[in-house]
């Protein structure tokens, strides 16, 4: 089990990829933290396959876990929950020599990954991706964050975990709808950094899963290493799909289309916007959109799906700055750049046609 490093700053953090890590937890854990009061904050659907477990291999080693779980669901991921959390850690005692650990999937890792965050003004966390969404994306990077009525991620902070632990044997109990999730991450990542993995996942097998998440793992680590905090442009490729995927999810009110399935709309849309702004071959765009399908992700909005409300979620992403629209197009399959010819216009019309 060779460590993935990921650099972020002047703070560098392992990623450990393989099988039987949740029961390893303790061991693994126990060579970072002197401190031994805990947090597992969990959603009720993972706590009860994975968090006993955890809870065990922590006692064993000589922590104090309190389990902490949340309701499933996008629904949870508010400055409420936050401070439920935070306040159900006071009652346990937890100060700022504790940790916590993040175990779920990317909702529970963004949700918990602020707790942390601000609990004393910041301890130390743990993700234990358990969907292959989060394995691959969310759990790296350092960007946590709830959303608001104003929007999805709209109120977060940069904070770093200080170890992840992707236990590929959590995802044999993913249902096939959320394992689906997981490929339109790496989908994209393919498209914006990886021409050679697309054409890999032409003739994808399972037996090469474990291998695919270590390779998107680096294509992530290697950006967030060139741009920990978005201010060269490059992490900003990480965003193909995302600036329409997100106005999506909140026309959608966060509970009628998943992420990934919105990603990849929002990808089909780029892909439109690509080909009038970046010169995107039809035959490219094509072979996107074919890819998409073939995984089970939708490329097309259903007609009576409320693409006015997407508009109007469109106009207020953070993504842009002083009113210009800061959109990530592919000229070609494996690249990205930051486009700054794109109008407003060009996306509303990318909408109405999806």
């Amino acid at each position: 089990m060779t460590p993935i490093i990921i650099q972020a700053g002047s703070q560098s953090y392992e990623a450990l990829v393989g099988s039987r890590l949740l029961e390893e937890a303790g061991a693994l854990l126990s060579q970072k933290f002197r401190g031994r009061d805990c947090a597992i904050v969990s959603d009720e659907n993972v706590a009860a396959l994975f968090a006993a477990p955890v809870e065990r291999s922590l006692t064993n080693a000589g922590f104090k876990p309190t389990l902490i779980t949340i309701p499933p669901g996008e629904e949870s991921k508010t400055l409420g929950q936050a401070e439920a959390i935070c306040h159900r850690m006071s009652q346990a005692g937890l100060d700022r020599s504790s940790f916590l650990v993040a175990l779920g999937g990317g909702m529970v890792g963004d949700l918990a990954g602020f707790a942390a965050a601000i609990y004393h003004r910041g301890i130390p966390y743990v993700q234990m991706p358990t969907t292959l969404l989060a394995q691959v994306d969310s759990s790296i990077g350092g960007k946590t964050a709830v959303n608001t009525s104003a929007g999805k991620n709209m109120v977060g902070a940069w904070h770093h975990p200080a170890l992840v632990i992707t236990d590929l044997e959590t995802l044999s109990t993913l249902p096939r709808p959320e394992m689906k999730q997981g490929f339109a991450e790496i989908i994209k990542h393919a498209v914006i950094q990886d021409a050679e993995m697309f054409e890999m996942l032409q003739w994808f097998d399972a037996k090469d899963l474990p291998s695919l998440v270590r390779r998107n793992i680096e294509i992530k680590a290697a950006i967030v290493a060139a741009d920990e905090r978005e201010t060269k442009g490059v992490r900003t490729l990480l965003n193909f799909g995302h600036t329409i995927g997100h106005a999506i999810e909140r026309a959608g009110e966060y509970g009628g289309v998943r992420h990934g399935e919105a990603i990849s709309l929002g990808m089909v849309a780029a892909c439109e916007i690509s080909i009038r702004k970046a010169g995107l071959a039809f035959s490219d765009r094509n072979r996107i959109v074919t890819t998409l399908h073939d995984f089970g992700l939708p490329t097309r909005l259903p007609a009576d799906f409320p693409r006015e409300k997407v508009l109007e979620a469109i106009r207020v992403d953070k993504k842009f700055e002083h009113q210009e629209v800061r959109f990530i197009v592919t000229p070609a399959i494996g690249s990205a750049r930051l486009a700054v010819d794109v109008t407003m216009d060009d996306l509303e019309a990318a909408i109405r046609d999806l």
